[in-house]
């Protein structure tokens, strides 16, 4: 199966980073480092930097009812933001949130947040509703090299969720957004924080023929959001609609399989193989469905579904310059997997989870 790699420093302009421009989180993302226990000592480390008050907001029991409680809008939401962090802590912070991304995805969530000074001077807003450091971060359990734990780094669209057993991780749901998708005005002009999901979108609802385009497009007009939402559990309802891999020629399934592989390679190298293996388990098995408009600047929405993941985008709001993106994984989000597995290995015996941290 050939893929190509689409990360070029033409898709990535202004990049920030996580309390000021000299923070380093991101070189942490070593190929040669287990994920699980970096994981542990990054959660350890930022823990160990806040002050108990902080401490106290920031950590939940792994069962708590909030390690679910993801979303992508501006709201309240519990955990110790940025802007309540002193410089120290910020970095702490940053290797955290770098410890569960790629270089790449690191990137984007950073811009991602930075965005929200763009929406600050659009909407000649105070700081109250759009502020860079209003992204929370949030411990489930006791972080371990073996144990059971979790944690989460979330704010306007960007929602990133970790689940850690026995030494295994899966991430998810993963959530990405930029607003404005591409900055149209300003020092920041041109910027494009989510390129490659939006171009390798396109480029494969064009390279359809015309009867191919006819099942691909499920709907003339673009959902006005993703389907799934936030949802605690992924699901849509019926069966894959849209048109089968196995019914696209060769320059069309590599444009699919690039398409994934932007979303594949969020993370870092250990969780992105894991992803890759599901692409390739799934082999043709793959449905790419459209809805909304195939001209550039029209509103739109496109999904990849497998029988393990899904993948959805839309473009529709603030005259379709605004992206949701997210990677969802049907039964692995939130550990769903591993714990069913946990639990099956003990016995059917309900595991007594550590409240503390």
């Amino acid at each position: 199966m050939r893929r190509r790699s689409f990360l070029s420093s033409s898709l990535f302009m202004g990049a920030a980073t996580i309390g000021g421009k000299h923070s380093h989180g991101n070189v942490i993302n070593s190929q040669e480092v287990q994920i699980a226990p970096l994981m542990a000592e990054c959660a350890k480390r930022f823990l160990a930097g806040l002050d108990a008050r902080q401490r106290a907001r920031a950590t939940f029991a792994f069962d708590a009812d909030e390690r679910k409680n993801w979303h992508f809008i501006p709201k309240d939401r519990k955990g110790v933001a940025l802007r309540e962090m002193s410089p120290y802590q910020k970095h702490l912070a940053s290797a955290l949130l770098a410890a569960g991304l790629s270089q790449k995805g690191y990137i984007k969530a950073v811009t991602i947040m930075s965005l929200e000074e763009v929406l600050k001077i659009m909407e000649n807003d105070s700081g109250e509703t759009r502020n860079s450091e209003n992204y929370y971060f949030s411990v489930f359990g006791m972080p371990s090299d073996t144990g059971i734990w979790g944690y989460r780094v979330e704010g306007h669209h960007l929602s990133q969720n970790y689940s850690v057993v026995h030494g295994k991780v899966i991430d998810g749901p993963s959530f990405f957004g930029a607003n404005p998708a591409e900055v149209l005005e300003g020092p920041r002009k041109g910027l494009r924080t989510l390129a490659g999901e939006d171009v390798l979108g396109r480029e494969l609802i064009e390279v359809l023929d015309e009867e191919q385009r006819k099942i691909a497009i499920v709907n003339p007009t673009a959902y006005s959001d993703i389907l799934t939402g936030a949802s605690r559990k992924a699901a849509l309802q019926g069966q894959p609609s849209g048109l089968s891999a196995d019914k696209m020629k060769r320059r069309q399934f590599d444009t699919l399989m690039a398409l994934i592989e932007e979303y594949a390679r969020n993370v870092p190298e250990e969780l992105a193989e894991k992803r890759m293996a599901q692409i390739d388990k799934a082999g043709r098995n793959i449905y790419f469905a459209w809805s909304g408009g195939v001209n550039h600047g029209q509103p739109h929405y496109y999904r990849v579904q497998t029988a393990s993941f899904l993948i959805e985008l839309d473009d529709t709001q603030d005259d379709a310059n605004h992206i949701h993106s997210v990677w969802r994984d049907f039964t692995g989000d939130f550990g769903q997997d591993l714990l069913a597995e946990h639990y099956a290995a003990s016995h059917g015996h309900k595991l007594k989870l550590d409240r503390s941290v």
